[in-house]
């Protein structure tokens, strides 16, 4: 009835100015920075955003650059949104205050990150990939990169740091880096078994034997920072970072 349709059209405008009040992107008209968000590429906000987040995981720190990549058939495409999706994510656990899709390029100015977006077709092995690639002032450089699989769009990252692996997001993930040898992967099984903490989902990936080793954990639940400093010590792991995106 025109009742009903005129209380639905209320609704939805009550929510877009909702969410235009809070900084966020309003999804059915969506304008950033002058221009619409094109229907492939809005997928892809919640997904670069938890890329963000995780690539300050890796950092362990406030990075001075950061590079958007986006690669595939949607690089043809107007991805400016992509950049601040990512930087939403980076600073969502560095600020004290909310980060929305409007303060996110204010805080990286603020704070003298230096921020880029580059584009390919280009994408050999999936059909779009987006990579969020961090560098600190002291040279540090990590990379972390996702998809969306299937016909579901399931949130995937397919890299970090230059290791390939193939792991549907969860709400919680940990990563861990060791020179590859047995034992390992016991030795953490072992350790959140003590502390309580179930495993969702494993994937190690490997240059080659014997060389440095990525092991990627999603889990049920946040794990304690002093279980990763436990696990750090016991597998003298290079890296080992936890990232909760329950939020994100």
């Amino acid at each position: 009835s025109t009742d009903e349709a005129q209380e639905k059209a209320g609704i939805a405008v009550a929510k877009s100015v909702r969410l235009a009040l809070a900084g966020e992107l309003v999804p059915d008209a969506v304008n950033v920075q002058g221009g619409s968000v094109p229907e492939d590429v809005r997928p892809f906000l919640p997904l670069v955003e938890k890329l963000g987040r995780i690539a300050t995981a890796l950092a362990a720190g406030i990075p001075a650059t950061v590079e958007v990549e986006v690669l595939g058939e949607i690089s043809d495409q107007d991805t400016a949104v992509l950049e601040l999706s990512a930087l939403k994510g980076l600073f969502a656990d560095l600020s004290d205050e909310p980060v929305s899709y409007v303060n996110a390029p204010l805080l990286a100015t603020e704070k003298g990150v230096d921020v880029s977006l580059s584009s390919s077709p280009d994408s050999p092995d999936f059909k779009n990939v987006v990579r969020v690639k961090a560098a600190l002032a002291d040279g540090t450089l990590v990379s972390v990169a996702g998809t969306l699989a299937g016909t579901r769009q399931r949130e995937k990252i397919v890299e970090v740091n230059g290791f390939h692996v193939d792991v549907l997001l969860a709400e919680h993930v940990a990563f861990f880096t060791y020179a590859d040898r047995p034992g390992v992967v016991g030795y953490l099984g072992g350790i959140l078994a003590d502390a309580n903490v179930n495993i969702a989902g494993m994937q190690v990936s490997r240059r080659a034997e014997g060389e440095q080793a990525l092991v990627v954990l999603t889990i049920d639940e946040a794990i304690d920072s002093s279980v990763v400093t436990q696990i750090v010590a016991g597998v003298g792991a290079t890296t080992g970072c936890t990232v909760d995106l329950i939020d994100a």
